[in-house]
């Protein structure tokens, strides 16, 4: 690229050159009689007045190769300038200059053409020579002509190294038929994806669509199947940072796409009002969820995170990541269990947390229905000491994190949940006034650990098969990063006491989860085996009991669960004896103490 002193000089003998044409088209005499001094001197005062103002929009600094729309902006304001100061001068000067008003007028146009024409030339001539030295490329269809969508066309078009050549797009959208944008054709909608990529003999398919559902997102990856071409998609709405699209981001289609849902609204000043400039405490902060959370708090700036865990490796991860990602908050790594009350004390009389988020838990249905006394002792106890130091401190949230294996519980697990959001409760009727202790129900998460998705890919990398339990069972599912945002949401309505339950979208079958793992694999011939329902489990999870039902929130994808009032008396009764009962590791009489406290289980029974 020329370096700036060439350009600055390219660009004042254009605008030389574009004055002087200015005055030729006004007195077209004057290739006969030569050039007067009086348009010399006009021509002098422009250059000049166009090299100060260049020198003020920087437009020596451009980089020519990659003029974009931005710098062409930049360009116009100085050749608007400049020709409004030289028609200023045309009136002050006129008896010297003997001036044409519309002079000034066609010498900016002129100008800014000539200008704007060289930088389009040394790009267009650029991207040539980088097409003809670079890799092959590959013809790409575009699903989606919208801002994502022209935006990353417009990438490969800037950056043909990369190997991709879009010839068009696809779009469902009727007013964009038979549009061409950025150049490119809109060849039909994805209904014709077959017949295009056979007639534009393509041989990639990019889902541009940011904010289209997973319906949408299985309908296009089902179309390239058929059409044998690769697909591979741009994220979602929440992983395009700044509103921007790059080659960079463009990425396989998993699994999470083709659960996609329509992007969550929050009201985030709600949120930041609860959470800005605040001393945060999360519990199984090295977890799938907690570390989600975590991620999702620095959004907010509070003061202090306060990262506590009993495994000392995922609190080290997430510490770490924490200090690459947002080194401006603080964060203290903590491990210690939420069962031991006295490290717990320590723990709130050293930092006094505002905010606590409880979401150390164990969850394995199967692991749990052979220990019960952990179920009781880590899920019930462990958050009847986050409660009662969150009453001793005078917390002003608590969020426990719930599950909808606590809805009509078949399992130990569920049930262990359940008792726990009763805790929560049953400590809010004790809060004071500026408290809030609240219990999120939600299913199943996908990518977190220990869930199906990651098990069914390690049978894959195994060779398979993989194995479903039951090919009717049935799961809600949701995004880590869609729980995260909607708990802290959920924390935002402080309504105390209350036990929200988010919308979890249309419940998907387990056998249909596998197929679509298989399909985005690659592995053709792994068989889906199917092992039989394990102890505890259900064949179809809710978020409510029938005789709960919800009330609707200020925002539309969380709701309220209508429960039954808890007595603190009772469940402090109900307490003490189930941790004798844990501690003995008397399991029989922890069922019938859990049955006692949740009639509506359903031990034992596959629903």
């Amino acid at each position: 690229m020329k370096r700036l002193p060439e350009k600055a000089l390219i660009d004042l003998l254009l605008w030389g050159l574009a004055g002087l044409l200015a005055y030729a088209f006004r007195k077209p005499s004057l290739t006969e009689v030569g050039v007067p001094q009086n348009v010399w001197g006009y021509v002098v005062l422009s250059v000049v007045v166009m090299g100060l103002l260049g020198r003020h929009y920087m437009l020596p600094h451009q980089d020519w190769r990659r003029v974009g729309v931005k710098d062409l902006t930049l360009l116009a304001r100085a050749a608007a300038g400049a020709t409004l100061v030289m028609f200023a001068a045309g009136f002050v000067l006129q008896s010297w200059l003997q001036l044409p008003r519309s002079v000034p007028l066609l010498g900016g146009i002129l100008g800014f053409l000539m200008m704007g024409g060289v930088r389009l030339l040394v790009r267009i001539l650029d991207e040539r020579a980088r097409r003809q030295t670079g890799s092959e490329q590959r013809r790409v269809l575009i699903v989606g002509a919208g801002d994502a969508g022209s935006l990353i066309a417009r990438e490969m078009q800037r950056h043909p190294e990369a190997g991709l050549n879009p010839i068009g797009f696809l779009d469902d959208e009727p007013a964009k038929q038979r549009q061409r944008i950025v150049g490119l054709p809109v060849f039909g909608t994805v209904t014709d994806l077959l017949e295009v990529v056979q007639r534009e003999e393509a041989q990639e398919i990019l889902i541009a669509t940011p904010s289209a559902p997973g319906d949408f997102v299985r309908r296009v990856v089902e179309l390239a199947g058929q059409a044998g071409v690769r697909y591979r998609i741009i994220p979602g709405v929440f992983e395009i940072l700044a509103g921007e699209v790059n080659i960079n981001q463009i990425r396989d289609v998993n699994l999470e796409d083709l659960l996609r849902r329509p992007p969550v609204e929050l009201n985030t000043a709600e949120i930041a009002g609860y959470l800005r400039g605040r001393v945060i405490l999360v519990t199984g902060a090295g977890g799938s969820i907690g570390s989600e959370l975590v991620r999702q708090l620095c959004r907010f700036a509070p003061s202090t995170i306060l990262l506590l865990g009993r495994g000392e490796n995922s609190i080290f991860g997430i510490q770490q990541e924490l200090v690459r990602n947002w080194p401006e908050i603080k964060q203290v790594g903590l491990i210690g269990d939420v069962r031991d009350a006295r490290r717990l004390r320590a723990v709130f009389e050293e930092f006094r947390p505002d905010v606590v988020f409880h979401a150390a838990a164990h969850k394995h249905v199967p692991l749990m229905e052979q220990v019960p006394s952990e179920a009781i002792l880590n899920n019930v106890m462990g958050t009847k000491n986050v409660v009662d130091l969150c009453l001793e401190f005078g917390i002003s949230r608590l969020v426990n994190i719930s599950t909808d294996k606590a809805v009509n519980p078949t399992s130990v697990m569920g049930a262990s949940k359940r008792v726990a959001e009763m805790v929560v409760s049953a400590g809010a009727t004790r809060a004071r006034e500026g408290q809030a202790f609240v219990s999120v129900r939600f299913g199943n998460v996908l990518g977190s650990r220990g869930s199906v998705v990651p098990t069914f890919m390690a049978q894959i990398r195994a060779g398979g098969p993989i194995t479903v339990t039951h090919p009717e069972m049935v799961r809600y599912f949701m995004t880590i990063p869609e729980a995260a945002r909607l708990v802290l949401q959920a924390g935002g309505l402080a309504e105390n006491g209350k036990v929200y339950v988010l919308n979890m979208g249309n419940p998907v079958k387990i056998a249909e989860l596998a197929r679509d793992v298989i399909r985005l694999s690659g592995a053709k011939h792994v068989e889906i085996v199917y092992s039989g329902v394990r102890p505890g489990e259900k064949l179809y999870e809710e978020l409510l009991t029938a005789s709960e039902g919800s009330d609707a929130t200020t925002h539309n994808d969380i709701f309220v669960a209508k429960l039954g009032a808890v007595d603190p008396a009772t469940i402090d009764r109900e307490l003490e004896a189930l941790r004798a009962y844990a501690q003995n590791e008397d399991a029989d009489t922890i069922r019938t103490a859990l049955t006692r406290l949740v009639p509506e289980n359903k031990f034992g029974r596959i629903r």
